[in-house]
């Protein structure tokens, strides 16, 4: 039995809490004193996972202190912004010998372009081990015991395998993998193709257009995932494609639901407000498009969804726009 920490406490951190939790102990640490107070009192996050009551080998506190220390592994489930920031302040609680961190979350870092699991790295003292724990998972099917495939992904492949072996039960099945890289990249990017798969359907366009959408997507995601690094087969496994799809299909996408609403005549900023949740597909736009033009691959989706997200543009213009491109062959 393993001590986890589970920094968040949001739907993702405790749905990953509840699974967990099966076969270890488990704190969670949240950024606000009164939400840790409303968990201790309910045991359920009532605002974004209602109805997942969390067990009684789970305990939580407002002291990253409290959280950190004797933690086997340190999980960090808190959105994208707040990684670099929540790194910095575990970082002189670490210990490098004697713990693990753990990357759910999912984006990349505008100024720097680095993955999150490199901005925690960045932050943990030197020698720490980073793995990322990334695959085709909403919350709200994790903490109902759903089965559930993800991909634990290090460069130190005795890292990943310590994590599988102690997170991994009946419903959560791990599979293993050394391009942490490529995970990430896979994990990150789709959230920009589920927000236009949305936008795409409010605008009413159909299967055919969205069948369109995730597959062209799929090529541009790997396309940048090589360039930086990654493994081409990685895009099509289950941090890359099989993200996509749920993400692209899942009524539960918050990145897809924000893309309906766009789709559909609401402005970016209202969408946002109406899904009342982070659209990782919006905050990671402006970094993705700087990486394709740092590393010099076309990604004509990635460009008109930054144009109708930052610029203004009609979603029915982007879509004549891609239709009507230069003819070309689908062989490279």
């Amino acid at each position: 039995m393993s001590r986890i920490a589970i920094l968040g406490s949001g739907s993702w951190g405790c749905a990953l809490a509840h699974t967990f939790s099966g076969r270890n102990d488990v704190i969670i640490w949240s950024y606000f004193p009164e939400e840790t107070e409303d968990l201790i009192r309910y045991r359920e996050n009532r605002k974004f996972l209602p109805g997942v009551i969390l067990n009684e080998n789970i305990s939580f506190t407002s002291n990253m202190e409290e959280a950190v220390t004797n933690a086997d592994f340190v999980v960090f489930a808190v959105p994208s912004f707040a990684i670099r920031s929540t790194a910095k302040t575990v970082a002189s609680l670490f210990h490098p010998k004697e713990q693990i961190a753990v990357s759910v979350a999912k984006g990349m870092e505008e100024e720097t372009l680095f993955t999150l699991s490199e901005v925690i790295a960045d932050e943990l003292p030197e020698g720490s081990h980073v793995c990322a724990l990334l695959g085709p998972t909403h919350a709200e099917e994790v903490g109902r015991d759903l089965p559930t495939t993800i991909v634990a992904a290090c460069e130190n492949e005795e890292v990943s395998l310590a994590v599988q072996y102690a997170f991994m039960n009946e419903n959560f099945r791990i599979y293993t993998s050394t391009d942490r890289k490529g995970v990430e990249l896979g994990g990150t990017v789709k959230n920009i193709i589920a927000l236009c798969a949305g936008i795409s359907d409010g605008c009413g366009y159909g299967d055919n257009a969205k069948a369109a959408l995730m597959t062209r997507g799929m090529h541009e995601i790997a396309k940048l995932g090589v360039a930086m690094g990654g493994k081409l087969e990685t895009f099509y496994g289950l941090s890359g494609m099989g993200d996509l799809i749920v993400t692209c299909t899942s009524q539960h996408s918050r990145n897809r639901r924000c893309g309906v609403l766009i789709g559909e005549g609401m402005s970016p900023e209202d969408a946002m407000k109406e899904v009342n949740m982070v659209v990782e597909g919006i905050k990671c736009l402006k970094a993705v498009k700087k990486a394709s033009r740092q590393y010099g691959v076309s990604m004509p989706i990635i460009e008109e969804a930054f144009k109708i997200v930052y610029e203004g543009k009609n979603p029915k213009e982007s879509a004549t726009g891609l239709m009507l491109r230069d003819k070309r062959s689908e062989q490279h």
